[in-house]
């Protein structure tokens, strides 16, 4: 199964990118009622998903080619996006992104579309719009802020908010909103800390993850991150479990 993933990602990257903050929800579980009487659901996998940057802005100017990514996770799952230049100037680039991702069976787990903006010295905004089968659709806007980089070192912060619509009788729409710190060195290894908290669920997700760039060409990346994430509530607790994945992507 993972020989035929790598096969279909050799041959998708044309028309694939992964988004940035991107969040699945593969699985829908009733954890009971509340003391207004509303359903309180649990998701898997709700800490939104920083996505690291193959060659960090201010090192080079803003990428103004069509760019495609692949994406295999050591769920089984499989991520592909595209992202397009629309508009740019000397300083910023606005591109139309987009993104499907399958679970470990190669079905659809969530599919979406967005812009985003991208600045000549590592800032960054998206906005996104997903729908996710079984559970609804999500409204999603992210930040980048590069805070400090010289030749060898690269500190950038992050922010995100979404807004969850839930297709599912009698749940409302609820936020999740996080946070984190990115961290690079000479473009080559990595590491990020990440906090996300979904009031609705009183749950709260965090994640530690390394990084490290495998190949690296004009044209195509290959990198490797890997660590640990958990999430905590009232009702359950995952504690810290391995999390991997292989990332290629590449410019046209």
């Amino acid at each position: 199964m993972f020989a035929l993933k790598l096969v279909l990602a050799t041959v998708l990257v044309v028309a694939s990118a992964r988004p940035q903050d991107h969040t699945k929800y593969e699985k829908v579980q009733i954890l009971g009622y509340d003391e207004d009487g509303q359903l309180v659901l649990d998701y898997e996998d709700l800490l939104p998903v920083s996505e690291e940057s193959n060659q960090p802005e201010h090192q080079t100017r803003t990428r103004r080619q069509a760019q495609g990514s692949v994406t295999l996770n050591s769920d089984g799952g499989m991520g592909l996006g595209a992202k397009i230049p629309l508009a740019h100037n000397d300083k910023n680039v606005v591109s139309a992104i987009g993104s499907m991702d399958f679970n470990n069976k190669l079905q659809p787990a969530s599919k979406g579309f967005g812009l985003a903006l991208d600045n000549v010295n590592g800032h960054g905004l998206t906005v996104m719009k997903e729908s996710i089968p079984g559970f609804g659709d999500r409204l999603s806007g992210a930040g980048k802020l590069n805070v400090f980089h010289n030749d060898n070192h690269n500190v950038a912060v992050t922010g995100s908010l979404a807004r969850n619509m839930p297709s599912i009788p009698n749940v409302p729409n609820f936020n999740t909103y996080g946070g984190g710190v990115d961290y690079m060195y000479k473009n080559k290894v990595g590491a990020s800390l990440g906090m996300a908290s979904t009031p609705f669920l009183d749950r709260k997700d965090y994640s530690a993850m390394g990084n490290l760039n495998l190949f690296r060409s004009p044209t195509t990346t290959v990198d490797f991150s890997g660590g640990f994430k958990k999430f905590e509530s009232p009702f359950m607790s995952s504690g810290w479990k391995p999390n991997f994945s292989f990332n290629l992507g590449r410019s046209f």
